[in-house]
C-alpha cells in the first residue's frame, strides 16, 4: 500500500494547484558535464601557486554538496606550459585527481593551467598573453593532447575559462581564439584581470604587452568579473583588477582579512579575489585554499545579504552551481549590475537583444556548436510520451551538420549508457545567425521508467560537440499519485486527487501525523478526484494523505 500526504494550515494556507508526487525519485538538475579550465597570474619566482590546485579540488566536493548521493567524481588535470628558448611547449597532462573521463559519472573534466615557467618573463615578447593563449588554444583544440581522452580534445563539452590577474586576460584571449575558430565558450570568469601594459595599465619596466581583458567577445554564452580598486595600483605593489564590458561585474569592496593574514604575500587585495571566489566554490567554515583562510568573520564582511555568505554567488552561475544566469536580481544594489548583464545579447536567447558583446574580426566556424538546450515541457512523463525542448545552435560549415539527441543515466557522453532518441541533419547557420528549435519533440518509447538527463551531440563528421539539458527527467511507467489544494473559502477545504483510471484511493486526514481518520474512499474512472471536506474548527493545521489500495 502506497501513501501521499499533504499539510494544510489555518494561519498560512496555500491556495492553488500543490502537487506531491509519489515516484521512485525526485528529477534533479543536472550537473552537465564541462571543462572547467582555471589558471593563476604572474608568478616572479616560476613557482605554481597551490591555490589553483585548491580551487580545482574543491569542485568535486561542491558537486557533492549540491547534488548529494550522486558520483561526483571529476577527472582533473594538469597542463603545464613552458617556453625552452621561446618556444612554447608541454608535457602530456597527468591526471591529478578523479578517474579517467570514459568511466566518470558526472564527465566533468577540470584542467589546471599552469603557465608559471612563463608568466613572470615581463621582458621578452614571447610571454604575452596573447601569445600563451594562441599556444593553449591549439593545445585545447588538437585531439590527441590529453591521451585519457581516447582522440577527442578538450573542449567537446561546455567550456568554462576561470582566470586570475594576468589569468583573467590569458582567458580572455583563449574565449577570442576559441571564437575565431568556431568554438563557443559556455562561461568566462575575469578574476581581478590585470594585463600588462594593456587595458590603460603602464607597466614600466616590463615591455611584455598582454591581450585586452575588458571586452566580452560574442561566442561568449555569460560572462561575469569580480574586481577590486582598493590597492595601490603601481608596479610591482597590489595591482587593481578592472570592470569587463558584456559581463555580469561585482566590485568586491571589502576585503579584509584573507591574505592580509599571510605576511609573505605582497598583494594581498589583489590575492583576495581568486581567495573571494574561492569560497563560492568552498562552502565551508573556514574554508582554505591552503595559503590563505576564510572564516566566519570573512563570510560575514565580504558578500553581500543576497550573496548568502557566498553560497549564493560566484560559482553558483556556472552550468555546475545551476544558477539563474538571467537572472534580473542586482545583488549589490540598485541601479547596479543584474546577473543577466552578463548573458549574450548578441542574439536573443531569451536574455533581450542589446549590443552586450564585442564582434569578432574573423570566424572560420570550423565547429558546431551547441549553445542552449531546454526542457520545455514538464520533466515527468508517461512512457509513450513526448518531452519537448528548446534548442539553439551556430554552425558556419559548407555542408549540413548532425544533431543526435540522447537519453542518458548519468552525464557523461562518452560511457557507453545512453540512448539515441533523435538524429536528423541541420543545416548551416552562417557565422552571423543563430538557429533553435522552439518546440522540438523527444520520444520516449521503449525507454524503462527512470530519471534521465538529456544531450544533444553536434557534429560535422570532424567536430563534435556535446550538451546537456540542465533539466532532467522522469519517465513514468503509470500516472503518479498526486494530493493538492483546489480551493479554500475559510471553512471548507476543496481537495484534488489524481492518479490512474482504476486505481482505488483512499483519502485520510490527521491533525498530528499520528492519527488518521479515513475520509472517503473511491475507485477512480479517470485521472481525477475531487474532495470536499469541512476542516475541523478547533485545529490549527491538518493533514491529508491519500493511500492507494492494492
Amino acid at each position: 500500500m502506497s501513501h501521499l500526504s499533504l499539510c494544510t494550515s489555518k494561519r498560512n494556507l496555500l491556495l492553488g494547484a500543490l502537487l506531491f508526487l509519489l515516484s521512485a525519485a525526485q528529477p534533479h538538475p543536472a550537473e552537465a558535464a564541462g571543462v572547467t579550465i582555471i589558471t593563476h597570474g604572474f608568478e616572479s619566482d616560476t613557482s605554481y601557486p597551490a591555490w589553483v590546485t585548491a580551487m580545482a579540488d574543491a569542485i568535486p566536493n561542491y558537486m557533492q554538496a549540491r547534488f548529494p548521493g550522486l558520483d561526483n567524481t571529476c577527472s582533473t588535470y594538469k597542463l603545464s606550459i613552458a617556453a625552452p628558448n621561446g618556444d612554447f611547449s608541454y608535457s602530456p597532462p597527468s591526471r591529478t585527481n578523479g578517474s579517467p573521463p570514459s568511466v566518470t559519472a558526472s564527465g566533468e573534466i577540470i584542467i589546471e593551467l599552469d603557465w608559471s615557467a612563463v608568466s613572470g618573463d615581463l621582458f621578452d615578447g614571447y610571454a604575452s598573453t596573447y601569445n600563451v593563449a594562441s599556444f593553449v588554444s591549439q593545445v585545447l583544440m588538437a585531439t590527441n593532447s590529453f591521451p585519457e581522452l581516447n582522440g577527442h580534445p578538450a573542449i567537446e563539452f561546455p567550456i568554462h575559462l576561470v582566470g586570475h590577474s594576468r589569468g583573467g586576460s590569458l582567458m580572455a584571449q583563449i574565449s577570442y581564439d576559441l571564437g575565431t575558430n568556431g568554438i563557443w565558450t559556455d562561461h568566462l570568469t575575469t578574476l581581478d584581470p590585470y594585463p600588462l601594459n594593456n587595458d590603460g595599465n603602464d607597466d614600466f619596466p616590463a615591455i611584455v604587452v598582454d591581450a585586452p581583458a575588458q571586452y566580452t567577445y560574442s561566442t561568449v554564452l555569460f560572462a561575469d568579473n569580480y574586481w577590486q580598486d582598493l590597492g595601490i595600483g603601481a608596479f610591482g605593489g597590489d595591482p587593481d583588477g578592472e570592470p569587463v564590458d558584456g559581463a555580469y561585474v561585482r566590485q568586491l569592496e571589502n576585503l579584509s582579512g584573507g591574505y592580509w593574514n599571510v605576511s609573505s604575500v605582497d598583494a594581498p587585495d589583489h590575492s583576495n579575489v581568486h581567495l573571494w571566489y574561492h569560497g563560492t566554490i568552498d562552502l565551508d567554515t573556514p574554508a582554505s585554499d591552503t595559503a590563505a583562510t576564510i572564516t566566519s568573520a570573512e563570510r560575514t564582511n565580504w558578500w553581500v545579504s543576497d550573496e548568502e555568505k557566498g553560497t549564493n554567488a560566484g560559482f553558483e552561475y556556472s552550468l555546475i552551481g545551476g544558477g539563474n544566469r538571467m537572472s534580473t536580481n542586482e545583488p549589490v544594489a540598485s541601479g547596479g549590475y543584474a546577473i543577466v548583464d552578463g548573458y549574450n545579447q548578441r542574439w536573443n536567447f531569451g536574455a533581450g537583444d542589446v549590443a552586450n558583446r564585442t564582434e569578432l574580426p574573423s570566424n572560420n566556424m570550423r565547429w558546431p556548436n551547441l549553445i542552449r538546450f531546454n526542457v520545455t515541457s514538464t520533466n515527468k512523463v508517461l512512457a509513450g510520451n513526448l518531452i519537448y525542448t528548446t534548442l539553439y545552435f551556430q554552425y558556419a560549415g559548407a555542408s549540413n551538420a548532425t544533431l543526435s539527441i540522447y537519453f542518458d543515466t548519468d552525464h557523461n557522453p562518452y560511457n557507453t549508457n545512453s540512448t539515441l532518441v533523435l538524429q536528423e541533419e541541420v543545416p548551416a547557420t552562417g557565422a552571423g545567425s543563430v538557429y533553435s528549435y522552439s518546440n522540438l519533440s523527444l520520444t520516449t518509447t521503449n525507454l524503462p521508467p527512470g530519471v534521465y538527463a538529456i544531450y544533444g551531440k553536434i557534429s560535422d563528421g570532424t567536430h563534435t560537440r556535446y550538451l546537456y539539458a540542465p533539466e532532467s527527467v522522469e519517465i513514468l511507467s503509470s500516472p503518479p499519485l498526486a494530493v493538492g489544494i483546489v480551493e479554500w473559502n475559510g471553512a471548507q477545504l476543496v481537495i484534488g486527487l489524481s492518479g490512474s483510471s482504476g486505481q482505488t484511493l483512499v483519502l485520510q486526514s490527521s491533525p498530528d501525523l499520528r492519527n488518521w481518520l479515513s475520509l472517503a474512499t473511491n475507485t477512480l474512472t479517470s485521472g481525477s478526484w475531487t474532495y470536499t471536506n469541512d476542516a475541523p474548527h478547533n485545529a490549527s493545521q491538518q493533514f491529508y494523505r491519500t493511500l492507494l489500495l492494492p
